[in-house]
């Protein structure tokens, strides 16, 4: 006879698929054990501390600025000497568009998404606020949860002196005790550092709308912003990195089966031109090169190349590099049936 009795939670321990119904999957508290004798405490590395901006954020946002002023000048020039066209209006209407296009996008926020408070996903809403107080802001941003029909996402904005976080309804799922909160608070962390560091401003979206336009180097900007937020999330949240990036890998089922140095030492393993190509051509650094930054806070996260060296963490953002490990998917000589051979990837 069949019983409503929830399973053990010991028939469970090897299931990387939690919140089953009827299945008793909430997680233990977590248990530190206390320093022993030969534990030693670490300096933070400098990527483990305070949020710090990606070095490459600045130099490139100024040269967007200098792009946007300049296209500015000459269109100006050119309707002195008057060589007007109608091409040379959408320029000049661009102000007025990004404000428009901002106001929309926040009004259909608040009259579709459910607002994140005190009453409604009060846990969430305590971690929005933390993460404003923990990195000095007057104001606590406004925060929404909304369907992504299936998306793993979430992403911060403004309109006016407003400004907002919203994450998708399948990505907050992973807050929920079962999966991983320390996943969810790392987000947050995240999109809240993008308010924090000044991404969602008016103006920087204004001045940076000419190089987003122009391939290599708009994502370049945009791969140190993400960089940037990721030091904010990580200052929130440090053992919330790896699960984070599990689920954005492989979903909100299956984050707590990834192996993160596996994947972070893909970063390494992982060559060719393609590689880096993709990787320029994207707006978030890709996934193996976000993981490798995240696990070695010595250094900031690689903008264009790979990272050469695997490592090992220590403590406190801090590395030991390692003897490179074999290529994950390798096995042992002659081992797979009928002749088969590795593809040769490496």
């Amino acid at each position: 006879m069949d019983s409503d009795a929830p399973i053990p939670r010991s028939r469970l321990a090897d299931s990387p698929i939690p919140s089953v119904p009827g299945v008793d999957d909430t997680r233990p508290a977590a248990v530190t054990p206390p320093p022993g004798p030969t534990s030693v405490w670490q300096q933070p590395a400098l990527y483990a501390g305070a949020p710090r901006r990606h070095p490459w954020e600045i130099p490139v946002l100024v040269l967007a600025v200098l792009l946007a002023v300049g296209v500015y000048a000459v269109i100006l020039a050119l309707i002195s000497i008057g060589l007007v066209t109608e091409y040379l209006l959408i320029p000049l209407a661009l102000p007025f568009l990004i404000f428009l296009g901002r106001g929309i996008g926040y009004a259909s926020i608040r009259a579709n998404a459910v607002q994140i408070t005190p009453t409604q996903f009060p846990e969430a809403f305590t971690m929005v606020v933390e993460a404003a107080a923990r990195y000095g802001m007057e104001y606590v941003p406004d925060a929404y949860v909304m369907s992504g029909n299936g998306q793993i996402n979430a992403f911060a904005s403004g309109h006016g002196f407003r400004r907002f976080v919203v994450v998708y309804s399948d990505l907050f799922e992973v807050g929920g005790r079962a999966r991983s909160p320390e996943a969810l608070e790392f987000v947050i962390g995240h999109e809240v550092g993008h308010i924090a560091a000044g991404h969602v401003s008016y103006w920087r979206q204004l001045f940076s709308s000419v190089i987003m336009n122009i391939p290599i180097l708009g994502s370049l900007l945009s791969r140190a912003q993400e960089y940037t937020a990721d030091n904010y999330g990580y200052y929130t949240r440090p053992d919330g990195a790896a699960p984070a990036i599990g689920v954005l890998a492989s979903g909100k089922y299956l984050l707590s089966a990834v192996d993160f140095d596996q994947f972070a030492d893909r970063a390494t393993h992982e060559k060719g031109f393609f590689v880096v190509l993709v990787n320029a051509l994207s707006s978030h650094p890709v996934l193996t090169w976000r993981a490798a930054a995240l696990r070695d806070r010595t250094r900031s996260g690689s903008i264009l190349l790979r990272p050469r060296t695997f490592v090992r963490g220590t403590g406190s953002g801090n590395v030991v590099p390692v003897p490179a490990p074999l290529p994950p998917a390798q096995v042992a000589p002659g081992s797979m049936p009928n002749k088969l051979s590795e593809t040769g990837t490496y």
